[in-house]
């Protein structure tokens, strides 16, 4: 057996833009809406626009979108009716991120900590990462999501953990407050976020954790 240890007890990992590419299916999904209303679509050339679609819960979202709007109720309506498995052509599991799984899993527990409020299990599912993750922290079991520590607080009072014997790979400024404020050590993914680390590949985690 390798005398190798894990820097941490937990690896926390983000959803969107870390497991999965879902720039697209976001953009999909708030475009039906807007479609729906008789509107345009959303301007793909917005960064604060995408920023907030791809990093936000779905109720910060609408609110981004949809505060004080007369049609805010009829598109929070709508919303619902679209089905995940409707936009799952349009997500793509992140290069590097299954491999990297199997090496960590011998040293640390796997959660992961999302502003996804109701399609973990299925993604979980549907892209064959079932028995990976130990527990699983949406925007709808908190109070505040993401920028909010409490997700992050929550999966430490989980595990029993102190905040520097986890870590949190993530993408967005969302993420990276979020660790802060849980004084969480973070490790950006394919992004310039002030971190403990930088990464652009998931297999170039392992020399962070081990």
């Amino acid at each position: 057996m390798s005398n190798v240890k894990s820097r941490y007890k937990v690896v926390i990992y983000d959803c969107d833009g870390v497991i999965l590419d879902s720039i697209e299916s976001n953009y999909v999904f708030y475009n039906r809406i807007m479609k729906f209303l008789g509107r345009v679509e959303i301007d793909r050339s917005d960064l604060e626009a995408k920023r907030v679609l791809h990093t936000y819960s779905f109720s910060n979202v609408m609110e981004y979108f949809f505060a004080g709007d007369p049609q805010r109720a009829e598109a929070l309506q709508f919303a619902k009716t679209i089905r995940y498995r409707e936009l799952m052509p349009y997500m793509k599991m992140e290069d590097g991120l299954v491999m990297a799984l199997d090496q960590i899993k011998e040293y640390a527990s796997l959660a992961i900590c999302t502003n996804r409020a109701s399609s973990m299990d299925m993604i979980i599912e549907d892209f064959g990462l079932t028995g990976y993750f130990s527990y699983v922290m949406t925007a709808s079991q908190v109070t505040n999501p993401k920028p909010h520590p409490e997700p992050l607080l929550k999966v430490l009072d989980h595990f029993g953990i102190a905040p520097d014997e986890a870590l949190f790979i993530g993408d967005g400024q969302v993420d990276m407050q979020a660790a802060q404020g849980a004084g969480i050590p973070f490790i950006s993914y394919k992004s310039d976020l002030p971190a403990l680390a930088r990464i652009n590949h998931h297999t170039e985690i392992i020399k962070h954790v081990l």
